[in-house]
């Protein structure tokens, strides 16, 4: 059972269940030092609201009809785009976005995302957030996996998991949950923190039927459904 004092300290808990989730799953390398930004764009905008099996699949299937660059793709038929995304969810829509985004890009930033790497945070993700089909965590993913800026992204499984772990107010937005996790963890283990909160999401914390029992944080988790 949990102290008192250790809740008190949410610093200590957080790192406390960093150091659990360290022992219990192998870091996954998810961000390439040399991925380029709008590759990277691109697999996060196949990956929203569809699982990673999916968006492997209809990457591998992009990526080896088209090169993966805003010129090559604004020049390729929006059916062709989706037809290589069809088995992705809302494979319409998110072609019709790469294809906006690939003709933005190429019109206002001279064909690539560099900018990202040597603009200032908040004014590189503003940039970013301009972009359709662009929203907060895409952007962060970007940001962090492409160009290693200092920002945590939150996700459906990042949400859930740090308000189930009390790491944060359980009816914050987006905006609050990234600064308050940011505000628990070291900048150095944003990747780390992303990464693990997503990989116990999938593996215990389920959004529906957890597995609390099993979990190996549960005696520091005040939302857990397993007796003391």
């Amino acid at each position: 059972m949990v102290q008192l004092a250790t809740y008190n300290m949410p610093k200590k808990r957080a790192n406390k269940i960093l150091k659990v989730l360290r022992k219990e799953f192998e870091l996954p390398n998810w961000r390439e030092k040399e991925r380029d930004p709008f590759e990277t764009l691109v697999v996060t905008v196949i990956s929203q609201n569809t699982n990673d099996r999916n968006t492997a699949r209809a990457c591998e299937n992009l990526s080896k009809k088209f090169e993966l660059t805003p010129e090559a793709l604004s020049k390729v038929d929006l059916a062709e785009i989706e037809e290589a995304l069809k088995v992705a969810g809302l494979y319409r829509n998110k072609a019709r976005v790469i294809k906006k985004i690939s003709n933005i890009i190429l019109e206002d930033f001279g064909g690539s995302l560099n900018f990202i790497f040597e603009t200032p945070f908040e004014q590189a993700r503003e940039k970013l957030l301009g972009l359709p089909g662009v929203g907060p965590k895409t952007a962060d993913v970007v940001l962090l996996f492409a160009a290693n800026k200092l920002t945590l992204p939150v996700d459906t499984h990042v949400n859930r998991v740090s308000k189930r772990l009390a790491l944060v107010d359980s009816k914050a937005g987006y905006k609050d949950v990234r600064k308050r996790l940011q505000m628990l963890f070291d900048s150095r283990d944003y990747y780390a923190v992303h990464v693990f909160l997503i990989l116990h999401g999938r593996k215990y914390c389920r959004a529906a039927n957890p597995f609390c029992k099993q979990c190996p944080i549960n005696y520091l988790c005040p939302s857990k459904l397993v007796e003391d």
